[in-house]
């Protein structure tokens, strides 16, 4: 899920309490287009995970470090935040200083305070700021956001059309933000469908596929936790165990039951996240071999489906 501190740390740095997202026009509407250029070599899945999403920067700073490149990002919710800035071109270390930044003081939408949802309108607008109005297919790294339509719960990829809208409705978790409303359709939280969305980058033809699940491991789920977290934590687990076989690398970093808001806690998953990326390079850079090796420079590639196409 797409935790309420993305959006209100957004309200208060870019829109000072205020968070009416313009008018997105037809043209602009997030969609999905079948690619029509080279199959991606490397797809990077950031999973689903709220708070727990500071740590997809600490596996970005250990493959860039290690000279690993991406050829696309896959986000589900928080995974597709992190994955639209840095497929903008904003690095890891800058990523990095922007998340030890923020200001959970300022994690405030002023229509919660009295029980409602939030609008999920800041995501949009601090999205777009930070990638400057650049619309997905637009980025410099290939990019594809992961939502659920609500009408009938099915997973829908978004690589064209405005990125911060297409984030926005990837991370709209049912309870804390309204569905969005994209032409005729609303969606919510891709977390719904899929938490990692590995089936969808290998749809989308990648030859390797690295992703990253930062959600909590069920050993740790303490006894005291709410039914309603531990029924949530099982169906995930459900889903991810679905899809990770079609993974080449899995990088599930153990980052404790509870997430945080504190800069302490940032900096505890972005260093866990990153040492056990690290500890996965040699099967990363075993599976690049076996992908240069397998496919020849000139080789096509046929595409199956990855998703429904938003119309």
């Amino acid at each position: 899920m797409m935790s309420r501190w993305i959006a209100l740390a957004a309200c208060c740095a870019l829109l000072g309490g205020c968070y009416h997202a313009p008018d997105v026009p037809k043209e602009r509407l997030p969609r999905f287009v079948e690619p029509a250029n080279a199959a991606p070599r490397v797809a990077l899945v950031l999973g689903s995970g709220g708070p727990r999403g500071f740590a997809h920067i600490g596996v970005l700073k250990a493959l860039e470090e290690s000279g690993i490149r991406c050829d696309l990002i896959v986000g589900s919710s928080v995974g597709s935040m992190v994955g639209a800035l840095y497929a903008s071109g904003m690095g890891a270390p800058e990523m990095e200083k922007l998340a030890y930044g923020l200001n959970v003081l300022e994690l405030m939408e002023w229509r919660t305070l009295g029980g409602g949802v939030a609008s999920g309108a800041a995501v949009e607008n601090f999205i777009n700021a930070r990638v400057h109005g650049t619309p997905i297919e637009g980025l410099k790294i290939g990019f594809v956001a992961a939502a659920t339509r609500l009408r009938d719960r099915k997973l829908v990829l978004f690589n064209r059309g405005d990125t911060g809208l297409a984030v926005r409705a990837s991370g709209a978790s049912p309870g804390q933000f309204e569905p969005v409303r994209i032409g005729d359709e609303l969606y919510v939280d891709a977390d719904e469908a899929s938490p990692v969305p590995i089936r969808a980058a290998r749809g989308l033809g990648a030859k390797v596929v690295i992703a990253v699940d930062v959600s909590a491991y069920l050993a740790d789920t303490p006894a005291s936790a709410p039914r309603e977290w531990v029924m949530k934590d099982e169906r995930r687990a459900r889903q991810i165990a679905a899809e990770a076989p079609l993974a080449d690398i899995m990088v599930h970093p153990n980052l404790g039951y509870y997430a945080g808001h504190t800069e302490d806690y940032r900096r505890r998953v972005i260093a866990l996240a990153e040492k056990a990326t690290l500890e996965k390079l040699p099967a990363i850079q075993a599976a690049l071999a076996r992908a240069a090796i397998a496919r020849p420079q000139n080789a096509s590639t046929a595409r199956m489906p990855a998703g429904e196409a938003s119309r």
